[in-house]
Parts: structure tokens; C-alpha cells; sequence
């Protein structure tokens, strides 16, 4: 193999900026996210995800091997789902960033602010959102070049938080994760406060769904949700 195709097997990349991300999650306004330990069902997930709508996915690295299942997720994406951003979250290290930037996460997802997983995805130009739980972390944050803060545990905190941070911060782009559910009634409370999107995860992609294989319900309740957002942010 030619050396200059070594080093690209070797090095993966992003293929979508931090720009691209941020500007997809803001255009979708929902970053579906879940975890399998099979490459075969994670697939079908991803396949789901994205014939209901969705463009972005978060694959949270919960489990051993979960790189391995990973790579071949954005292996697929890649060549069968153009547009697809699969991005990995449940990151608490730099050393752990670097792994899945390796292969080609598009975005990093942390549950807390750390300054070394900023440097190593800024060096790439990857957009990383980290965890924040106060105005001070998220100040903190941003002076590091966040796009969009994961507000967690979103549920915890409420819509009427992230009202009290855009007052004083109307520049701040929040993504709540954790106490986010499909309905108009969650849905509508979090988006008139003002978040850019929402991170769902069992709620959307259940456990049930998953058991019974049912990705056509998955696929539809995807779509149905985008629907609903959409017509929220209107």
C-alpha cells in the first residue's frame, strides 16, 4: 500500500466541520442517541434514525469494545447514509476523544466540561459538547470554543434554567440530554425556553423497540418528532 494511503487508513477524520454539525443540530433540532453492543442491530438503529429524518446520531460509549462497533457504524454510514453525522458520546477523556476521532467521529459528547477534551477535538476542528450544570461551566466552555453545551442532566435542571442562562448569554446554544421525551407537551416546554436542540435517548429509541425489532415504528417515530419540532420552532 502506497504511503500516503496508509497514513489515511490510519488517521481517520470527521468528515463534516464543527460548523456543519452545529448548524445540522440546529436545523433538525434533535440528536437521537443510543447505545448496542451488536454491529448488526447498531445498524439497523442508524438505518432507522436516518430514514425517519435524522441526520445526526450519538453512539454513547457505554459498553467494551464500543470503539470496534463504532468504526463499523461510521463505516456505514459513510457509504450507504450520505449526510449521516454519527458522532460519540460518553466520552470522559482526552485519550478516549482521540480514539473515536480516529474513527471518524464527527462530533464529541461528554457529561462534564474538561479542558483536555477540548484541546484534542479543537486541534481537529471537531465540535465537542460538553456536560455543564451552571452558568460558570458554561461560560468556561465556551471561552474554549464550545458551539453547542449539553445541558445534563436536562431533566434536572428544567426549561426554566436554560431561560435564566439566555438572559443574560442569548449567544449560548444549549442541547438538553437526559428529561427529554418525544411529546408536545416536553417538547414544546424545552424549545419555548429557547434550546437549539434535544438529545433523546431511551425515550426515543426504546428498549422495547429494540426487543421487537420494530425499526419501521422507529423510523416513524423519528419522523413524527422531527414533525413536531419543526412545527414548535415555527
Amino acid at each position: 500500500m502506497p504511503l500516503a494511503g496508509l497514513l489515511d487508513k490510519l488517521l481517520k477524520m470527521a468528515q463534516y466541520s464543527r460548523l456543519e454539525v452545529a448548524n445540522a443540530m440546529k436545523e433538525t433540532g434533535m440528536v437521537p442517541l443510543f447505545f448496542h453492543s451488536d454491529v448488526g442491530i447498531g445498524k439497523k438503529i442508524v438505518k432507522a434514525c436516518y430514514d425517519g429524518g435524522a441526520r445526526l446520531l450519538e453512539f454513547t460509549a457505554r459498553g467494551d469494545f464500543a470503539f470496534e462497533v463504532f468504526g463499523e457504524l461510521v463505516k456505514y454510514a459513510n457509504s450507504e447514509l450520505p449526510g449521516m453525522m454519527l458522532g460519540v458520546g460518553s466520552i470522559t477523556d482526552a485519550g478516549a476523544a482521540s480514539l473515536y476521532m480516529q474513527q471518524g467521529a464527527n462530533f464529541v459528547v461528554t457529561p462534564v466540561f474538561r479542558e483536555d477534551i477540548a484541546k484534542v477535538c479543537n486541534r481537529r476542528k471537531v465540535l465537542w459538547s460538553p456536560g455543564c450544570g451552571s452558568l460558570t461551566e458554561i461560560a468556561q466552555a465556551e471561552e474554549y470554543g464550545c458551539e453547542v453545551v449539553k445541558l445534563f442532566p436536562g431533566g434536572t435542571y428544567g426549561p426554566n434554567f436554560v431561560k435564566a442562562i439566555l438572559g443574560p448569554c442569548p449567544w449560548t446554544s444549549i442541547m438538553p440530554t437526559g428529561g427529554v421525551s418525544p411529546t408536545k407537551e416536553n417538547l414544546s416546554a424545552w424549545f419555548n425556553a429557547g434550546v437549539l436542540c434535544v438529545g433523546m435517548g431511551s425515550k426515543l429509541i426504546s428498549k422495547e423497540i429494540i426487543a421487537d425489532q420494530d425499526y419501521a415504528g422507529l423510523a416513524a417515530k423519528v419522523k413524527e418528532t422531527l414533525q413536531l419540532i419543526s412545527k414548535l420552532r415555527k
